[in-house]
């Protein structure tokens, strides 16, 4: 695992846009650029000027997954496509942030906020750990818009149909059920419909879900300079973690100077949940870095919590940046 080579996008692409299932050596890929000559592979159906429209978009600096509301008007206006038609349309690149280093199973999938921006996720794998540390691709989209702030999630378009895990995680961001799910060649279906006798936050004594995100009551004992963990404080503030009361967030920092967020979201069923780190790293994929680019991670979590990420972090982060130490923090609840 600590062993990895890059491998040619254009040659992985061309397979991705035929088949589902894809054989390819056993070391993970990285450091994809989404440039003309790929997304002409991957997107023969859209124009020349969508596909550099996506191309500017998904190269930017900083790039975090997001296609914005303005963007997705401009691409329908293009391609005369609706909302369900366009995100169905983009799921070959979708599948191209996703790292199954284990199956070699590469499943894309785009969420649509009630903001109108679309959301982008891939399945991460993790050779060598469990298979609970996989991060599937609606998860991966979902928590993308969480990680935005997004009020919520009216749609999700995926290349495979959601499975048990994946509906009950969607539970939790979308509690009455009516969030749509896409296939291609499929009617839309509701969420209410793949999961009828569904347990959620009602269950648990709740009216709503993880949507909106709230902001929660933790600070530092003392103030910091470090802008790593004042990073790490801001997310850990916005975790959904009301079953366990066990709030936390994580950042990562690069060599090249990039921070990169996750902050903790659990489910009414408590499995799935997913931690800062699986969320953070998602993040770290959207923008191309590789895991070895990895120099510092920061847990900050709640003294006396009921629960505790480290042990889990710890593991993960051994085995994506076996040479970094997880740093911890401690942040004190206001109220």
């Amino acid at each position: 695992m600590n062993s990895r080579k890059k491998v040619d996008r254009r040659t992985v692409l061309t397979a991705l846009g035929s088949a589902g299932l894809v054989a390819l050596s056993s070391n993970p890929i990285y450091g994809w650029a989404t440039d003309d000559d790929t997304l002409r592979t991957i997107l023969p159906n859209f124009t020349e000027k969508s596909r550099k429209i996506l191309s500017a978009v998904t190269n930017a600096p900083g790039y975090s997954g997001e296609i914005p509301l303005a963007t997705v008007k401009e691409l329908m206006d293009l391609e005369g496509k609706g909302t369900n038609e366009l995100m169905l349309g983009l799921l070959p690149l979708a599948r191209t942030y996703a790292r199954p280093a284990i199956s070699k199973f590469f499943v894309g999938c785009v969420a649509k906020g009630l903001s109108g921006n679309l959301y982008f996720g891939g399945n991460v794998e993790f050779a060598g750990l469990a298979l609970g540390y996989t991060v599937h691709s609606e998860q991966a989209a979902l928590a993308n818009a969480y990680m935005h702030s997004d009020a919520g999630i009216s749609a999700i378009a995926v290349t495979a149909v959601p499975c048990g895990h994946c509906r009950q995680f969607m539970n939790d961001l979308s509690p009455d059920g009516q969030m749509e799910i896409l296939l291609e060649g499929k009617p839309p279906v509701k969420l209410s419909s793949l999961l009828p006798m569904r347990f959620g936050p009602e269950d648990m004594g709740f009216k709503d879900g993880a949507f909106p995100v709230k902001d929660g009551d933790l600070a530092l004992a003392n103030a910091t300079s470090d802008d790593l963990l004042r990073a790490s404080l801001e997310v850990a503030r916005k975790s959904y973690a009301r079953y366990t009361g066990s709030p936390s967030g994580i950042a990562l920092a690069t060599k090249a100077g990039h921070i990169y967020k996750g902050s903790y979201i659990e489910t009414a069923a408590f499995n799935p949940s997913l931690s800062p780190l699986q969320i953070a790293l998602v993040g770290l994929i959207f923008a191309g870095e590789d895991y070895s680019a990895i120099s510092r991670a920061l847990l900050t979590e709640v003294k006396g919590a009921k629960i505790s990420q480290r042990g889990v972090t710890e593991a993960l982060l051994a085995v994506v940046a076996p040479g970094v130490r997880l740093e911890v923090s401690s942040a004190n609840r206001q109220s």
